[in-house]
């Protein structure tokens, strides 16, 4: 599947397309990674239950009536990060290392390094120093 030595993923998750995963990262229950557009977990990650991370969309290829074709970008983690329960990512997102994603946010935006962000969008809320 592309994991990395020491991470782990409870069965009750769904693993779709291409996906990387670093070493020692954990994945909790009921977790989505959607890898058909690209997807990369850093190491030492630790993703909360019920997290979904995804690489496509199918919302212009829905209102054209199946038209347009599903867009796919691909979706990064940096390593050293946390993703709070039920947090949603979308394509596209590039998140940097050792950030903190609040539980229940939807990210649809780049983070750098050391950041900690929540909400519904995501919004930047103070610096990681955890060093």
């Amino acid at each position: 599947m592309g994991f990395g030595q020491g991470s782990s993923i409870f069965d009750s998750s769904v693993v779709i397309g291409r996906d990387e995963v670093g070493e020692n990262t954990w994945i909790g229950p009921f977790v989505v990674l959607d890898g058909s557009g690209g997807l990369r977990i850093g190491g030492n990650c630790s993703v909360s239950a019920g997290v979904q991370i995804y690489s496509h969309d199918t919302v212009r290829w829905a209102v054209t009536g199946g038209r347009a074709p599903v867009e796919r970008l691909s979706t990064q983690i940096g390593n050293n990060c946390y993703i709070g329960p039920n947090a949603i990512i979308a394509k596209g997102v590039t998140i940097g290392d050792r950030c903190v994603i609040g539980a229940n946010s939807f990210v649809n935006k780049n983070f750098p390094d050391d950041s900690k962000v929540w909400g519904d969008p995501a919004r930047f809320v103070a610096q990681v120093d955890e060093r």
